[in-house]
């Protein structure tokens, strides 16, 4: 099979802009011939990728499982020649981050702000995922840095640094009076319903080990997006939730803590990135910024 670079990218402009005139006015090109690579590119590989109407055109299944793959790639071509352009200094480019959303409110916010305050110049471009989907974006190389919360699956071509430790704490509302004040067991806590981020993220799988290690049940009855929901949705009193301690020091959120019996152990923010990808100008400055508050944090009283 011997596809060229422009047929997928006649594809990718397609799929893009869901119009073959779209397409043809973005590549200077002409409708007809659009439509004739198009159909070309179907036929080599076998399968109908576009569906046609008179409005617009659609992926079908098929079209949907190629376009994340060349749209990653010609994302990643963008990403080289942004870089080339820009020299890789500290002027200019784009720096692609996949950040937890509790990497991101522990400890990479204030990093990102110190950073932007010196180099304005540099765009950045966050993605908030959950740890197994920020390293998936940094494997396929649509992030050039990770900042996730273990546990986490680092291979051996991902380097990991730990940057902060993470204690975390279960809450509830007002309507759960009985596990205010008292010590409560996790045999006990699972019989009250539970909030939890999605199955696929390290949290759930966190949680669902430590409750088995003490011989309790973990099936959470509701599961929120990010984990910036679980404080307000514990506030509504649908549930028992886990955040990080420094969650609770926001204002209007009437939650209380659990004192558990069994003490959850210390998760920890890591920044990982590829072992043996080179780094850029941009990537090395906010490396450093993130050690020196790494290092200001540990020498806090």
């Amino acid at each position: 099979m011997n596809i060229s670079y422009e047929a997928y990218r006649v594809f990718y402009f397609t799929a893009k802009t869901q119009s073959f005139t779209q397409a043809a006015n973005a590549l200077g090109n002409s409708q007809p011939n659009i439509s004739r690579i198009i159909k070309n590119l179907e036929r080599e590989l076998g399968c109908v990728l576009l569906l046609r109407n008179n409005r617009h055109v659609e992926l079908t299944a098929e079209g949907q499982t190629l376009y994340r793959h060349v749209s990653a790639a010609f994302e990643q071509l963008q990403a080289g020649e942004e870089a080339l352009r820009r020299g890789g200094g500290l002027d200019g480019g784009i720096l692609r981050i996949a950040a937890t959303e509790i990497a991101l409110r522990v400890f990479l916010l204030p990093v990102l702000s110190r950073f932007r305050a010196r180099y304005p110049g540099v765009h950045i471009k966050l993605l908030n995922s959950s740890t197994p989907a920020a390293i998936e974006a940094l494997n396929m190389g649509l992030a050039d840095l990770a900042f996730v919360t273990t546990p986490a699956d680092i291979t051996e071509k991902l380097r990991s640094t730990p940057l902060a430790d993470v204690q975390e704490v279960a809450v509830c509302g007002g309507a759960y009076p009985s596990l205010m004040g008292s010590e409560v067991t996790l045999e006990a806590l699972s019989g009250y319903p539970m909030i939890s981020l999605g199955e696929h993220g390290s949290t759930y799988r966190f949680y669902r080990q430590f409750f088995a290690d003490h011989h309790a049940s973990f099936e959470p009855d509701i599961e929120a997006a990010t984990a910036d929901l679980i404080l307000p949705m514990v506030t509504a009193n649908l549930g028992i939730g886990f955040v990080p301690a420094s969650f609770l020091s926001e204002e209007g959120l009437s939650v209380y803590p659990i004192a558990l019996a069994e003490k959850i152990p210390l998760r920890k923010v890591c920044l990982v990135e590829a072992a043996q990808h080179p780094a850029t100008a941009s990537i090395k400055e906010l490396k450093k910024i993130c050690f020196a508050h790494r290092l200001a944090a540990d020498n806090l009283p």
